[in-house]
């Protein structure tokens, strides 16, 4: 498996769309769990790290530091 680098306020695209039917996601915190937000109705949620990790995707926007 390849380890995909993310990073706090980075666009992802998950394998499963939100039911709004939007498939982009802001990462608005990281630690143990990640905190997502969907771009399309702002709803959030938070996952354990090992399961976001395994649930992405890929990134489609790179938050520039």
């Amino acid at each position: 498996m390849i380890d995909k680098e993310f990073g706090l306020n980075d666009i992802v695209e998950m394998k499963k769309q939100h039911p709004c039917g939007t498939n982009r996601w802001k990462i608005i915190r990281m630690g143990m769990d990640i905190r997502i937000k969907c771009e399309g109705c702002e709803h959030s949620i938070m996952m354990p790290r090992k399961d976001f990790a395994r649930k992405i995707k890929k990134i489609l926007v790179k938050h520039e530091q």
